[in-house]
């Protein structure tokens, strides 16, 4: 197939298609080893096997113990669990909690949820590159904070936000620090220990495993009480039959990640770089999140003039896929909070692209993203109204 013929997904950050070595080992625990983990007799022992190398897998990736992994079904739940379930757990001590304006909804969500609970949640700003200030930090902790919560990586502009740093000014105040990390598995080094992390959030499908599972790293000592009530799985803190098939392919997906992390940054660095040069000769465009300290799969441009949901439109058109940004938010009309966080102006907030790369893409990808996208935007450019005349080519 011709680079014109082949469609071209960039929207990894979006999902990640199962790689073929997950999805290999997830198999036999779909049809012969079907055993439920709680089972004493033999086949639920091999599923109970297969659960706990999963959890080794993990925890290595981390440089976590193995006993302060907890399965769950992705980072949405692990988010929800870490915030509710310290702040519930912790309550005696105080009722605060801080967190940053451009994290994502799954946390912004449940602090919104927690607020109505009677916790009060500080919201920290960002600079126009998306990154949080440890003196913003230090400044709005309070006796009574039990929680901070910072995301790694950020899921629509890519900047990577000085967590050590963060993690140590809570582990100074003696305060827990939780981190979703849901997009940096597999693009940034981590080790929750050096870097101060009480509690990091990941899901499986953000880095070539399946949809549907993720994991809570939780610090051994943590106060914490659980989300989900029932059965005693996950050491009594997290109920319900585990996904045994889905945990599998967790943990070989996390292991390969970790693995090829530095190799795979390097051409996805190289990739980035190329489209942003590319795309920053378009007149008028904007690149979105740090110039430096991002994400190497991730390139977020804002076009002015134009509106991104037309781009994507016509991108598809042309087999290539990608977002505006927060693929879980895809069916708002309302402006990225992150963008609007950045200080990006309304009159062109609306008019971003996220492209994020991945295994499948290659150099030919790129270029023909950078033939094509300029085109689009040029055509766009000429429908609209709100285009000076300077910006129209007929």
């Amino acid at each position: 197939m011709t680079v014109e013929n082949r469609t071209i997904y960039m929207d990894n950050s979006a999902t990640t298609p199962a790689r073929k070595e997950v999805v290999e080992e997830m198999l036999p625990y779909l049809t012969d080893n079907f055993g439920n983990p709680s089972s004493i007799y033999d086949p639920g022992k091999v599923s109970k096997s297969a659960v706990e190398n999963a959890r080794k897998k993990v925890a290595d990736a981390l440089g976590a113990e193995e006993n302060e992994i907890y399965f769950t079904s992705g980072g949405t739940e692990s988010d929800n669990w870490a915030l509710k379930g310290i702040a519930f757990a912790n309550r005696n001590k105080g009722k605060h909690i801080i967190t940053s304006s451009i994290e994502h909804h799954a946390v912004l969500h449940a602090c919104s949820w927690l607020e109505g609970q009677g916790f009060e949640v500080t919201y920290l700003p960002v600079d126009k590159y998306g990154m949080v200030s440890p003196d913003d930090l230090r400044n709005a902790l309070r006796d009574d904070t039990i929680l901070i919560s910072i995301m790694l990586a950020n899921n629509e502009v890519g900047t990577i936000q000085p967590v050590e740093e963060l993690g140590k000014i809570a582990r100074e105040n003696r305060i827990y620090f939780h981190t979703d990390a849901v997009q940096a598995i597999g693009h940034v080094p981590i080790d929750v220990k050096n870097m101060n992390i009480d509690l990091l959030s990941l899901s499986g499908h953000k880095f070539g495993g399946p949809k549907g599972c993720g994991a809570l790293y939780i610090r051994k000592g943590t106060k914490i009480e659980a989300l989900l009530h029932g059965g005693a799985q996950e050491r009594k803190r997290r109920a319900g039959t585990e996904n045994v098939p889905a945990i599998v392919g967790l943990g070989k997906a996390i292991e390969l990640a970790a693995g090829e992390l530095e190799e795979e940054n390097k051409i996805l660095l190289e990739m980035r770089e190329r489209l942003i040069e590319g795309l920053l000769k378009i007149p008028k465009t904007h690149l979105n999140g740090h110039p430096t300290e991002r994400l190497a799969n991730n390139v977020n441009i804002t076009f002015e003039f134009i509106e991104g949901e037309s781009l994507l439109l016509l991108l598809n058109t042309k087999g290539i896929f990608a977002s505006t940004g927060s693929a879980c938010n895809s069916t708002s009309l309302e402006p990225s909070h992150v963008l609007t966080a950045c200080g990006v102006p309304h009159e062109i907030v609306h008019g971003s692209l996220r492209l994020s790369l991945g295994k499948m893409n290659t150099p030919e990808d790129v270029e023909r993203v950078l033939e094509i996208l300029p085109e689009i935007v040029q055509k766009l450019r000429n429908m609209s109204p709100l285009t000076p005349q300077e910006y129209r080519k007929f």
